[in-house]
């Protein structure tokens, strides 16, 4: 499989005019042509549009690189319709600090998610001993060292070697994602100091293998009762095949608990917080490969938990167009399909629609059969017509100043 390298900020085109534009703006590689990826689905960032305050970021979750195959794993990728918020003013959690769930932490510059280190699974499903996914679960990789989950959501637990040139030792790496407490992950690379000064070099994780052959107590020092120990260090549960094989030692490495720093970074002349990948001399990844156990800022609600990364935008937001050549009045454009159609009907609103629309389905006599509120460009959408009779239906979308009408036939 051939390897493709997108680099952000070789695509984007800032002028002095738009001197707004800040990186998590900017960061993101936009699907400006149509292009589509695994299985024709439309690739990388749909969308992204902004206010004062956040950024949101519509994707499908299908990277523009090759996808595949993934031995032993009977899921298939499927377009997620994502829109994840990014707060513009990330703050440090002085409180009690979050730690990364199960399903996306965080997103990549292409749209496909960010996972944290872990599996699903437990020794014993007790969850103490937690299963390291690159180790269980790493013979089923791509090449681009992703694989998708039962729920179709593509990802990568660790360095997203497609997305960037990870050999690349000479240069500061690029931004290449945002965690969800809206601060940027770099590629491996970085300055040797926080100041951005002494050159470049790869960032190494503070977290080490533990010196143990039984595993009877955790990182923290926690001894176990026997039922919850975990199987001793062996051919079948070698070290690191569980989270709790690492421990954290401080200034070990270049970075903190939560795989980061604050640093000087070429996109932040005046210092972030700045998450990293982490690899080794080989390329080959280190734990905790992306973030760590917590994250280091504050996480807006949104974009974890189940069903999370569909956010409504509730607030006066600009598009951002990286092609600079996009006609900036707003007019409502919008495609349905299968039309005609027997069962469920799918809409899409053009990018550099208006947001917040209503979306209403009419029968031929003018009846209101259903409706749906705060629709936004760049997402598909889903209206059951199964139950209606055959005929002619027409779909209006519409905001308090424009519309557009779409006839649809519905034929069982």
């Amino acid at each position: 499989m051939r390897k493709h390298f997108f680099l952000p900020f070789l695509i984007i085109f800032i002028s002095n005019a738009d001197a707004q534009l800040t990186p998590e703006i900017t960061s993101w590689i936009i699907n400006t042509t149509g292009e589509t990826g695994y299985d024709g689905i439309p690739s990388n960032i749909q969308q992204v549009q902004y206010s004062d305050s956040n950024v949101y970021v519509s994707a499908t979750c299908i990277p523009g690189y090759d996808i595949g195959p993934w031995a032993g794993n009977p899921n298939t990728p499927a377009n997620q319709n994502f829109v994840y918020r990014i707060t513009r003013f990330p703050q440090q959690n002085t409180g009690t600090l979050i730690s990364p769930p199960l399903g996306h932490i965080g997103v990549w510059s292409n749209g496909v998610s960010i996972f944290n280190a872990q599996d699903a699974h437990s020794y014993n499903n007790l969850a103490i001993w937690n299963q390291n996914a690159i180790v269980v679960e790493g013979a089923g990789f791509d090449s681009c060292l992703g694989h998708p989950a039962p729920n179709g959501e593509y990802h990568h637990h660790l360095n997203p070697r497609c997305l960037y040139d990870d050999a690349d030792s000479l240069n500061h790496s690029p931004i290449i994602g945002y965690a969800f407490d809206g601060y940027p992950v770099y590629g491996a690379y970085g300055c040797a100091n926080t100041d951005g000064t002494g050159g470049i070099k790869r960032m190494k994780s503070s977290y080490e293998y533990r010196n143990i052959t039984q595993r009877h107590s955790l990182p923290d020092g926690t001894v176990l009762n026997a039922p919850q120990y975990g199987p001793d260090i062996s051919g079948t549960y070698p070290l690191g095949y569980y989270i709790e094989d690492f421990e954290y030692i401080i200034n070990s490495g270049d970075l903190d608990e939560h795989n980061g720093r604050w640093c000087i970074t070429p996109d932040y002349p005046q210092g972030t917080y700045a998450y990293f990948i982490t690899i080794d001399a080989a390329l080959n990844a280190t734990y905790p490969y992306t973030l760590g156990l917590t994250y280091y800022g504050i996480v807006p609600a949104g974009n974890t938990g189940p069903g999370s990364g569909h956010n409504t935008i509730n607030e006066s937001v600009t598009t951002y167009d990286p092609t600079g050549i996009a006609d900036l009045k707003q007019q409502i454009g919008f495609e349905v399909f299968p039309n005609p159609v027997s069962d469920v009907l799918a809409f899409f609103v053009n990018p550099f629609s208006p947001n917040n629309l209503s979306a209403k389905l009419y029968n031929s006599l003018g009846e209101l059969i259903s409706q749906q509120e705060n629709v936004q460009p760049s997402v598909v959408y889903s209206v059951d017509v199964s139950m209606l009779s055959s005929g002619i239906y027409f779909l209006k979308i519409q905001d308090e100043k424009l519309q557009k009408v779409r006839m649809v036939v519905v034929n069982h």
